[in-house]
Parts: C-alpha cells; structure tokens; sequence
C-alpha cells in the first residue's frame, strides 16, 4: 500500500477555533499529518501577526500557501514585471490575462494603500519566514490565469458583457472602505471580493470561483501530505476557503492517483464546440461572398461594398486605438490593418496596433517599475507606457471586431436593398 493510501485513508479529525488573535482556525489530523488551516484576510495587518506568531512558534515543518507559481514567483521576484516580453505576451494572447491580473492587483492596492499593509502580506509574511527557516513552501492554489479563464468560459456569453462591467466598476471605484470592510474580506479572497457582487448570487461565478478552488486546495494539500514527508504544516489561505476544505478534508478517502487526477481536470479549460473555431472562417466566406456578388451586379456596387468595409471596420478600430491614447501612426495603421486582418483569422488588428505602438513608443524600465503603483488609478492606465500598448492592442481588437459584424450587415443591406 503506497504512502498516500496509508495516509489519507484514516478518518479525519478536525477542531475549528479561533487563535488568540482572533483568526479563524482549523486543525485537523490526516493519518500521522496535522494540518493547520489559517483563516486570512488578504489585506489585514492581523492575519500578517497571526502567520508570524504560527511559524514563530518553530513547530511546523512546511508551510502551504493559497498561491499558485506565477503569483508565488511575483512575490520571490519582484522584478518579473520589469523583464516581462510585452510583445511575446501579446502574441501569445495572454494580454487580456495580463490586463485582468494588473486591475485585481490594483484593487487589492487600493484597499491596502488606505491601512498601510502590503497587500497578501500574510502571504508574502508565510513565504519569508519559511525561507528564513528553511521550510518547505508548498503552493497549493490554481494558476489564476486557469481560473480567470474557467470563469470566463462559465458565463453565458450574453452575461459576460454585465459581469465584465460590475468588475472594472469595482475595480475603479474610488470610495474608500472601512477597516471593518476589509476585515469583512475573510469572507472571501482577492477574486472572490472582486466578483463578490456576482459570485453570491450566480452559481456559473461561484463554482470556478470558490468552489473550484476548495476541492483543487483540498488536493493539493492531501497530494502533499500523502508523501508521508511532513508531519505538521501550516496552511495559509483565505478565510472563505475554511469551510470547503476542512469539508472536503474530513470526507477524503482518497485512491492512490486521485488527488493528482482532480488537479488535472481542475486545471483543463471546457473544450469549446467545434462549430466556435469555424466562426470566423465562415464570416470572412460570407464577407467574400459578398463583395463577390456585388461586382458580379455592377462594378459601382462592388466598390461601395469594399469602401462600406474599410471604413466601417477600420474606422472603428482606429477609433478604439484613439480612445486607448495611442500614437497617430498607431491610429492610421489600425485604420488600415483592420479591414485586412480581418480577412485573415489568424491574426488580429490587435496584434498589428500593439507592435506599432510598442515600436513608436517602446516602454521603459521605470515603466515597468510603476507599473504596480500606475494601475490602481484609472489614468495610470493611460500614462504608462505598459499598460497603454495593452489598452491599444485590446481596443483595437474590439473596435475591428464590432467593425467586422457592423460592415457585415451593411453589405447585407446593400446586397437585398
């Protein structure tokens, strides 16, 4: 019988009680293991004390953290942003990711900036010490890039429109929240209180958001656990993870193979249907079709139907390009790649806008460096150079996509008109 068979099979005993400082805690022994789950709110000065009065005490052997690699490695290596490859990032797709992860961190700021904590300072506190001691730090959390993308692909799509919004509006508020407030945060982690006006009350929010993340922590700390290594952890995670886990703990019977196998499925994003990925390819037959026929009727026709395109699909990409502050050159090559690209799925007006933008006005180190302090004020967003090659490659994008559907229906129109 392996390790984790013998480990993980004895039933569980769990005690919930609150530390002398006052947050809220859970001990359970798993086969020879005891596990300590601390409540944290993510930005409270006395979740920071409560970890350091923990692991001050010199009785646990490894410390797990709700942090996934690249959150963890943001914390180890504060310079990651600065040798960040915005292009590759661009190419890659994962601008919008990087976009979302810079407004969740600048909502975190903003809340701490008002009680002089650094913001996950339980986390960052957790990660310290164990370095210090020479603990084990096991990170235990889903990538949030995972996560971010299984919410998105949870929502229907004609949601996504209103939850996107509520987020930015939250995200920009600037009215200040009492400390109250934030102790309230234990209800709940950075994503959590972000989407917490939507995950309450809507279940495609709560299960990649929450729920999700309970069973994904649950696994990772019975995998870890189940090497028979350690025998007391500590396990740092926000409070509103409490209860799902120590549930999911003390229900474990868990097979060899299992704990990795849930991890596996956690971490794979909904296939999508396989008409999705012919979307495109059928709009640009139609739209080809279309100009087609058009000159087929008359030559007049045919150039009003490729003059509608320019202009209509080019006009609002460009536009995108203005609101987002891009150079004039930017401008004038997104009013000209976007009727083209759009042409062509396999690359974006996007991509096009954002590698102009970076080339006329390439970023800088002291951009990158402020990058944390620029993002939690909407016109930061603007003024750093970073930050506004992804606002041109994003605006771009959706100006040249509603342009696409717009001169669509428009040469429809001059089509049966």
């Amino acid at each position: 019988m392996s390790a984790l068979e013998l480990n993980l099979r004895p039933p569980m005993e769990i005690a919930a009680t609150a530390s002398p400082i006052g947050e809220p805690t859970e001990f359970v022994t798993l086969g020879n293991t005891k596990l300590t789950l601390l409540g944290t709110a993510h930005v409270s000065r006395a979740s920071a004390d409560q970890v350091r009065a923990y692991l001050g005490s010199g009785d646990y052997d490894a410390v797990a953290v709700e942090l996934c690699p690249s959150r963890h490695n943001a914390i180890v290596n504060p310079e990651s942003l600065a040798k960040m490859d915005l292009f590759q990032v661009i190419r890659s797709g994962k601008a919008p990711m990087v976009m979302a992860n810079l407004a969740l961190g600048a909502y975190q700021q903003r809340l701490a900036d008002q009680f002089g904590i650094e913001p996950g300072a339980e986390m960052r506190a957790a990660v310290e010490i164990a370095r210090q001691r020479g603990l084990p730090v096991l990170l235990i959390d889903r990538e949030i890039g995972i996560t971010l993308k299984r919410i998105y692909h949870s929502v229907p799509w004609w949601r996504r429109f209103g939850v996107l919004g509520g987020l930015v509006a939250s995200l920009v508020s600037r009215e200040e929240v009492t400390a109250e407030e934030v102790e309230r945060l234990k209800e709940g982690d950075m994503l959590e209180t972000a989407f917490a006006e939507f995950a309450a009350e809507r279940q495609e929010l709560f299960v990649p958001l929450i729920q999700e993340r309970d069973e994904y922590m649950s696994a990772r700390l019975q995998e870890e656990i189940g090497t028979g290594t350690y025998r007391n952890v500590l396990a740092v995670i926000g409070a509103g993870h409490l209860k799902g886990m120590s549930e999911r703990l003390r229900n474990a019977r868990v097979e060899p193979g299992d704990a990795r196998r849930v991890q596996s499925a956690l971490d794979r994003l909904p296939p999508r249907g396989r008409w999705m990925k012919w979307i495109p390819w059928i709009i640009v037959a139609l739209i080809l079709s279309g100009f087609a026929i058009g000159f087929s009727r008359s030559a007049d026709l045919g150039v009003r139907l490729v003059l509608d395109w320019v202009l209509i699909n080019g006009g609002l990409s460009a536009l995108g390009a203005i609101v987002a502050a891009a150079h004039p050159l930017t401008i004038v090559s997104a009013f000209f790649a976007a009727p083209l690209t759009s042409l062509n799925p396999t690359i974006g007006a996007g991509m096009v806008t954002a590698a102009v933008e970076t080339y006329l006005r390439k970023p800088t180190v002291s951009d990158f460096g402020g990058l944390r302090q620029d993002v939690v004020h909407l016109r930061g967003w603007w003024r750093n150079r970073v930050t506004r090659v992804l606002l041109v490659f994003v605006c771009s994008t959706l100006g040249s996509a509603a342009g696409t559907y717009i001169a669509g229906f428009r040469i429809f129109d001059r089509l049966v008109g």
